[in-house]
């Protein structure tokens, strides 16, 4: 009876602990084949909200081109003050942009679409050698589950990796998940759902490496988080649960 007891007690302990296996992260690095990343920028999707500059020699000659800044202040949101600055992609993926009426930005990049409105506004004899920088202002990624601080979070970066993303979310808790991390994806009204394992390196050759803009990152609780969410509040209160039920034995068999 005490053999059982002892066994039940070490089976308890043990699921209420987490193995270095399940906690480090990219275990293999020193022994993997990293090669370098051919990053792909996303291109340009619906409800983005574009910062487009363009640049001449000639300041004046480049002011009908742009929005002008509204610097007067305000109690405008964030986000209204953004569609002020910049150009909303429509959900035919067009944008209205000054002296060149509509645009499309279908399967373009911000790099290509700023290529391809500096070629227009050469081609159709509107400025001279002009600088044109196209940005997304409203970048943004949300991290959910197992973090310390969960949440939305805006960036302004053209290369955020996913390292990067979970430290703004304050790094997973203890209890997250790290072999089966869930990363959500959106291009094109196409949705993927990309599975990635931290403890190893090997997903740092692929797509998921990158945080695009709109991406969602899932953080699971681990089978002990999960099991005493349902059973037992820790390893505390397992103890305290065996030492009862011991005690209980030991009265019931004298």
């Amino acid at each position: 009876m005490n053999l059982r007891l002892l066994s039940l007690f070490t089976l308890i302990l043990l699921q209420s602990c987490s193995s270095k296996k399940n906690i480090l992260y990219v275990q293999d690095i020193d022994r993997s084949n990293l090669t370098e990343l051919n990053f792909e920028a996303p291109t340009i999707q619906a409800n983005d909200i574009l910062k487009i500059n363009v640049a001449t020699l000639e300041a004046s000659a480049a002011i009908p081109y742009n929005k002008l800044t509204d610097d007067s202040g305000g109690s405008s949101s964030n986000l209204e003050l953004m569609r002020l600055e910049g150009y909303e992609v429509s959900k035919t993926l067009t944008i209205e942009f000054p002296q060149l009426g509509t645009l499309s930005v279908l399967n373009k990049t911000p790099t290509q679409l700023a290529k391809a409105i500096k070629q227009r506004l050469e081609s159709e004899g509107h400025l001279i050698n002009p600088s044109v920088n196209v940005g997304l202002l409203n970048a943004k990624f949300t991290v959910l589950g197992e973090v310390a601080r969960p949440g939305t979070f805006s960036f302004t970066e053209s290369k955020l990796n996913l390292f990067q993303a979970i430290g703004l979310a304050g790094d997973l808790t203890i209890n997250g998940q790290r072999k089966n991390i869930k990363l959500i994806r959106e291009i094109n009204q196409e949705r993927t759902v990309l599975h990635i394992d931290l403890t190893t390196s090997d997903w740092m050759n692929s797509d998921s490496y990158y945080i695009f803009p709109n991406d969602i990152i899932i953080i699971d609780p681990n089978n002990p988080k999960v099991k005493s969410a349902g059973f037992i509040g820790n390893l505390g209160t397992a103890i305290s649960v065996v030492s009862v039920l011991l005690s209980s034995i030991i009265l019931l068999t004298r």
